[in-house]
């Protein structure tokens, strides 16, 4: 049996194909932020050692905002760079302090792992990945699409400041 649908908070849901026991072999793995990447909701303990057991076997990690929170959880990030929203920065910081933690940066690249500050650099994130992976124009093409303005400098983060957070060690 298929886990339920799940509304969410925009009218829109989501019907898992999977459960974390059924998924099939993966080479990216997407892993999204928000509300539900803080504290002890239900699944998120299952959501962490899926991501554990799963990383191995994957090409590429990308995260999402906080949804570096999970893949820092789970050890895969431990001494590699990564980001993450930087209004989640200090209690992320201070969660998971093997991970090498860079403050001013809209995304980062390390290895397979690929993590994101906010939602729109989710996007960005995305992009820069499309871009390695299936070329520029497919990239150039997919942000068309969308209508959407690229920020292609992955060290370009205003928020960092605007946040108050220190400059990078």
């Amino acid at each position: 049996t298929h886990p339920a649908a799940h509304p969410t908070a925009i009218g829109q849901t989501v019907v898992p194909t999977h459960t974390f026991a059924s998924a099939p072999h993966l080479d990216v793995l997407l892993i999204p932020g928000g509300y539900g990447t803080r504290g002890s909701p239900p699944g998120l303990d299952e959501a962490i050692d899926f991501i554990r057991a799963r990383f191995p076997e994957l090409k590429y990690m990308i995260t999402v905002c906080t949804g570096s929170r999970l893949a820092a959880r789970s050890g895969v990030l431990d001494g590699l760079r990564a980001t993450t929203n930087k209004r989640a920065w200090l209690d992320t910081r201070e969660m998971a302090p093997a991970v090498k933690w860079v403050a001013h940066a809209r995304w980062v690249v390390d290895g397979k792992c690929w993590t994101s500050a906010g939602v729109s650099a989710g996007i960005d994130v995305v992009l820069a990945w499309m871009e390695v992976v299936y070329g520029r124009e497919k990239a150039e093409e997919v942000a068309g699409v969308m209508e959407y303005e690229r920020h292609e400098d992955s060290k370009w983060d205003p928020f960092a400041v605007s946040n108050g957070l220190p400059a990078d060690e």
